[in-house]
């Protein structure tokens, strides 16, 4: 799905955990008219630092900006832009409907395995289940649902990507500010630059 001559990009941050820091990002976005799609925040592999996953449209020339924007934040690390054929990435989607429109549906295991779902929660009033996958999948089992029974609630996640690169950048560039240690610092500790 595309917006005008506009293509989806996914922008990967890395940052300490700081409190404002999330606002400090969304302004960058929001003043240059841009929406935010899908937004997800973890820790990473790294200890003490956090990964911002942030989908949005734009074109080339824009998203690089607003990266080397957000790259002059003094708490960012680094953040990095890439499209979906850079990535590996998948959406989780919960469904929730009435067991009784559910059994409607005829056999639940013939379900599980043309969708690859899986069953949460299965009680007397309702069935709770999990899709993982792209945004067009989630969604395609949204709408075929919503033909055949009343899905009661449904919830999407943000997206959650790993760079194909073999090279972890982050790590890599972690390693090169550890050698730029200034003088007198404590050998024992990491130094980040930070």
């Amino acid at each position: 799905m595309e917006n005008d001559n506009k293509k989806l990009y996914t922008v990967t941050i890395f940052s300490e955990n700081k409190v404002g820091l999330l606002n400090q990002i969304t302004i960058i976005f929001t003043r240059r008219g841009m929406n935010i799609e899908t937004l997800s925040v973890s820790p990473s592999a790294l200890k003490g630092i956090h990964k911002f996953t942030i989908t949005t449209y734009s074109d080339a020339d824009t998203i690089e900006k607003v990266v080397k924007q957000i790259d002059k934040r003094v708490d960012i690390i680094k953040s990095f832009f890439n499209t979906d054929e850079d990535l590996v990435y998948q959406e989780i989607a919960l469904y929730k409907i009435a067991t009784d429109q559910l059994l409607q549906l005829g056999s639940v295991e013939s379900m599980i395995r043309t969708y690859n779902i899986r069953i949460l929660e299965m009680n007397e009033t309702c069935v709770v289940f999990e899709k993982t996958g792209h945004y067009e999948e989630t969604q395609g089992l949204f709408d075929e649902l919503s033909r055949k029974v009343k899905v009661l609630q449904f919830i999407r996640s943000g997206r959650v990507a790993i760079n194909k690169s073999k090279i972890e950048r982050l790590s890599d560039m972690l390693a090169k500010l550890n050698e730029q240690k200034p003088e007198g610092y404590d050998e024992d500790e990491e130094y980040f630059g930070l």
